[in-house]
């Protein structure tokens, strides 16, 4: 893994940037002392890692056989009437 400055990163910032990107690793020094390491992000691991917080679910994670059916609704009007008011509102 190569070292870099912070100083020189921060000038040359799309030069590092462009090395991680195609897979490089890269140590962050800060007057000699590692303080942080650049690495590029693999989308699996940025997925699973939306998965774990909840935001996204994976696909084919259920099945729709296993949802339960829609509540039917009865209406007291014909169901035009209603999506002809509705669009009446986009107007």
């Amino acid at each position: 893994m190569d070292r870099v400055g912070v100083r020189e990163l921060r000038q040359n910032l799309s030069v590092y940037l462009r090395r991680v990107r195609r897979g490089e690793k890269l140590e962050v020094t800060e007057r000699g002392r590692p303080v942080a390491v650049l690495q590029p992000i693999v989308a699996a691991d940025r997925l699973a890692r939306l998965e774990a917080r909840g935001i996204r679910v994976r696909r084919g994670a259920g099945n729709l056989a296993d949802l339960p059916p829609p509540a039917s609704v009865r209406l007291d009007r014909p169901l035009s009437d209603v999506l002809d008011e509705s669009r009446e509102d986009r107007i």
